[in-house]
């Protein structure tokens, strides 16, 4: 069993997007856990991807969640007679086009009949999570065929899936699972303008007061500025509210044994940080 790492480890919350740009950029939120308090130091910016693996090959110890799957549904996997090896998983799948992938997937779900179109992995259902391999809202098969090689490429350890530098480690987050069990079925962000409503600032108002609360099952409590308080409820997009709820998974999972992960995690599909499981 991996040992936790210790406080003085930094910690990070990646809020990804498979097209980065300077309008639309990979958020990453960067802070420290401190005595059962998460202090959000900053939030920084990559508009392309070169930037975000640069960012990358920061010398540990470090933990990140990142927002986008590292894997992809067995029974798809198999039904399609791709490897099942991670490692040749992933080399396979970042070799596809994107038009391939979306082709391939949409005549998977052709097949199937109604109400069972998506395979889906062992963590989506405790997550709440989209199935990764779809490819529109929102594009996460886009996402991981974007996101994984830059992990690979950067040598950082994914734990249960592909072992690499252990002072770098790399763990799928999710914010929906977190924003979820604090706001219901609220809706807090959406990057159309039209629905950028004044609802949508009251569920930010309330989330942030929550997190700053420690109201989750995590029990870690968000130390944020006032600067910062402004900006997470004043970003309409989410994506910085996003990447600090990776965040705060990432530093409820630096302080469990073994990052608090199943001990038995499906070496094709991965598993998403701080969805519950069943204990053995």
């Amino acid at each position: 069993m991996t040992p936790p790492l210790l406080d003085t480890s930094a910690l990070a919350g990646i809020d990804f997007t498979s097209r980065p740009t300077a309008r639309k950029p990979i958020t990453v939120a960067l802070g420290r856990l401190e005595r059962g308090v998460l202090r959000l130091e900053r939030v920084e910016e990559h508009a392309g991807f070169d930037s975000f693996s640069a960012w990358l090959q920061t010398p540990g110890p470090w933990l990140g969640a990142f927002d986008f799957p590292f894997g992809l549904p067995r029974e798809l996997v198999q039904t399609l007679g791709w490897p099942t090896q991670w490692p040749a998983l992933m080399q396979h799948y970042a070799q596809l086009s994107r038009e391939q992938i979306r082709a391939t997937f949409s005549a998977f779900c052709n097949a199937r009949p109604v109400g069972k179109k998506f395979a889906h992995r062992a963590c989506d259902v405790p997550a709440g999570s989209s199935p990764s391999m779809k490819w529109v809202n929102p594009p996460v098969a886009y996402m991981l065929h974007a996101g994984v090689p830059l992990l690979m490429a950067a040598g950082v350890h994914l734990p249960g899936l592909h072992a690499g530098d252990v002072s770098r480690v790399a763990l799928e987050g999710y914010p929906g699972l977190l924003a979820r069990e604090l706001l219901g079925p609220r809706s807090y962000k959406s990057d159309d303008r039209a629905k950028q409503t004044p609802e949508r600032l009251i569920a930010r108002k309330d989330l942030v007061e929550a997190l700053e609360q420690g109201r989750s099952r995590l029990g870690l409590r968000l130390r944020l500025s006032h600067a910062q308080r402004d900006a997470l409820v004043a970003d309409a997009s989410g994506d910085r509210l996003d990447a600090v709820l990776c965040l705060v998974q990432a530093a409820w999972s630096s302080a469990q044994p073994a990052w608090g992960l199943p001990a038995e995690i499906d070496p094709v599909e991965g598993w998403i940080a701080t969805a519950p499981f069943a204990h053995r």
